[in-house]
């Protein structure tokens, strides 16, 4: 069955002082063509705000902690269809400006490792949406894309960071 109106949020946690943004490692999914690496985040839950969907993610799969109106919305990404098959999405990104916490690993069944990575170096093979995401946050914009559209048989794979 194909669902239309999925919401996912994510987070993109920029330490500044470091330059180095929190990373998570996914391990292989039924839904993945192999394990990548991505940014924090998840589905919306039905009556859920995008904004608090977005920072109760980054608590759960990091232990980081930011208020939901501290959040800033950087991009948003039309996915055509996701690779669990279940039809498209939208993706909204978010950018933290202040958190707190540390960078734990709290889900270690779908996450074989969680990390800060500086800017200039970020671990790859990536999914594609975070890659694009975060190539967004630090240019600065475009605020939106899409990904699928273009019917390429390959748009299910992952990518170099």
């Amino acid at each position: 069955m194909h669902e239309t109106n999925r919401l996912s949020a994510s987070v993109i946690v920029h330490d500044k002082t470091t330059d180095r943004i929190a990373t998570l490692h996914y391990a292989q999914r039924s839904w993945s063509p192999g394990p990548a690496w991505t940014i924090p985040g998840g589905k919306v839950d039905p009556g859920e705000e995008i904004h608090t969907a977005a920072a109760r993610e980054l608590r759960e799969e990091t232990g980081l902690v930011v208020a939901p109106a501290d959040l800033s919305l950087v991009h948003t990404i039309q996915v055509k269809e996701g690779w669990d098959g279940r039809g498209g999405f939208m993706l909204f990104v978010f950018a933290a400006g202040e958190f707190t916490g540390e960078l734990v690993n709290t889900e270690p069944t779908k996450h074989l490792e969680v990390r800060w990575a500086p800017v200039g170096e970020l671990p790859g093979p990536m999914f594609p949406t975070s890659k694009t995401a975060l190539e967004a946050y630090l240019a600065g914009g475009p605020a939106f894309s899409t990904y699928g559209f273009d019917d390429a048989p390959d748009h299910h794979r992952l990518v170099e960071a």
